[in-house]
């Protein structure tokens, strides 16, 4: 049976931005035809998507600038610039065309945290943009020198996103090289096979740790991949934080890690179709908390569908995962 779904880590490129990504590294880890055939599709023909999602029961799509997108810009008025151009080509390719299939999430320069606050903003209230998506941590003046989100100078962004009150979905990017030694010899999993989790999965517990939800508790942080692997880890990490320093620990949280699973994040099963996964999330978010998607160009629409459509699961549950906790979220009718 096809159910009815919406899916939100869907991706595309713009013209600009396929100009300043360089995907060299990317075909050299993943094979140069799987890269094509991803680069080919990042900027689609919108008619063939669109039957496509039909066919399968994905009735609303949230689109988003593919990783790493803005972050990945060194220089800060080149990223500003990025940022507002594909927003507005999103709106005009995607959400204007057809504003009952598809909606979007904004890209930010956080190398500038003031004009990263005006274009979510902007965004939200002019373009109808759902939320915002960032692509992991920002450089800024080169690749090796991050900035994170729990950094103090990003709380201008975080402070118009609480007053938006809409969500930020934290998408990966691969980890900086400098700190990819362990890699050595098996460079195919520095990206989505193994660095994205790792590399995403540290940098919401540093969201965690830093207070950030204690200051502006209405925050929503949307992770993908099924949580990228927190269901399983998370509560190691608390245990181990309290026994080792007997709670004594520089965090700035004032509950349980594991307890903003329940309260300040979200995940979905973006390119991660397991069911044993999928039930792990479940328990570690809640029901209500997990939500499908896809993960398109870099999976295939099809294999996601089909695997979420014939799973047993319970029909109230299911529904939620497939349409209302997303439909909830971002206001989608």
């Amino acid at each position: 049976m096809v159910v009815k779904k919406i899916a939100i880590e869907e991706h595309f490129s713009t013209p600009e931005n396929s100009k300043l990504w360089n995907d060299s590294g990317e075909a050299d880890r993943n094979g140069k035809s799987y890269t094509d055939f991803i680069v080919d599709r990042l900027w689609d023909d919108n008619k063939a998507y669109q039957d496509e999602l039909n066919r399968l029961g994905i009735v609303h799509t949230v689109m988003s600038l593919t990783s790493p997108g803005v972050q990945g810009i060194d220089d800060p008025k080149t990223a500003v610039d990025l940022a507002h151009s594909s927003n507005q080509d999103a709106y005009d390719h995607y959400v204007k065309s057809n504003p009952k299939q598809f909606s979007m999430f904004a890209a930010v320069a956080l190398q500038d945290p003031n004009e990263a606050a005006k274009e979510a903003e902007h965004a939200v209230k002019d373009l109808g943009a759902k939320g915002i998506l960032i692509n992991g941590y920002t450089n800024m003046g080169d690749v090796n020198t991050p900035m994170y989100l729990d950094d103090p100078k990003v709380d201008v962004f975080w402070q118009k996103i609480s007053e938006l009150d809409v969500p930020v979905y934290l998408h990966p990017r691969e980890p900086m090289p400098a700190s990819t030694q362990i890699y050595q010899g098996y460079p195919e999993l520095i990206g989505s096979a193994w660095g994205f989790t790792q590399e995403t999965a540290v940098h919401a517990i540093r969201l965690i740790m830093s207070g950030l939800f204690d200051r502006y508790p209405n925050l929503t942080v949307v992770l993908g991949h099924l949580g990228e692997g927190l269901s399983q880890t998370l509560p190691r990490t608390e245990h181990r934080l309290f026994r080792q320093r007997n709670g004594e620990v520089n965090a700035k949280n004032v509950k349980p890690l594991t307890s903003y699973l329940h309260t300040n994040f979200m995940c979905t099963t973006s390119g991660h179709y397991d069911t044993d996964a999928l039930e792990s999330a479940i328990e570690a978010f809640g029901p209500d908390r997990v939500m499908f998607s896809v993960d398109y160009p870099y999976e295939n629409n099809s294999d996601a569908a089909n695997w979420f459509d014939q799973l047993s699961l319970p029909e109230d549950i299911k529904q939620q995962i497939a349409y209302d906790n997303a439909a909830r979220l971002l206001h989608i009718k």
